[in-house]
């Protein structure tokens, strides 16, 4: 589901500051293109991270709603406001595809024995997990 968000993005010497009033976001990037990459990612994570608390995202103010010279970064220098989309199941699976470490306990002889086959354990574990879930690779 892509959402657009209204942010403020405030140019200095240095960086560009960012704020998503909507989600109480403050991020920055060393550009404007990295600041979009950053807040974009924000976004997201902050998205599911609310759906997975069992919340639901707010829904985004109207551009008109949002004063650039009320924003957090104002002091800092003038403020622009802009949209940003995200699309929170792209993000999601993109986060979720994510490898993550777990500790299997196997036999000594078995563990001898699939490397012996060169089979790769992690590989027929993932078969057998998705098997066993009735799911498939989702990418």
């Amino acid at each position: 589901m892509k959402t657009i968000f209204p942010a403020i993005f405030t140019q200095t010497e240095d960086i560009v500051l960012v704020e998503v009033p909507d989600l109480e976001i403050l991020t920055e990037g060393a550009d404007m293109a990295d600041a979009i990459d950053m807040v974009r990612d924000a976004i997201g994570l902050k998205g599911i991270c609310i759906q997975d608390d069992a919340g639901e995202i707010p829904k985004p103010s109207k551009i008109n709603e949002i004063d650039p010279s009320k924003g957090t970064f104002a002091d800092d220098g003038e403020g622009i406001l802009s949209l940003v989309d995200v699309d929170f199941l792209d993000y999601r699976r993109r986060l979720d595809n994510k490898t993550v470490r777990r500790n299997v306990t196997l036999p000594n002889w078995l563990n001898r024995e699939a490397d012996k086959a060169n089979v790769n354990v992690s590989r027929v574990l993932q078969d057998a997990l998705m098997e066993k879930l009735h799911v498939s690779n989702r990418m």
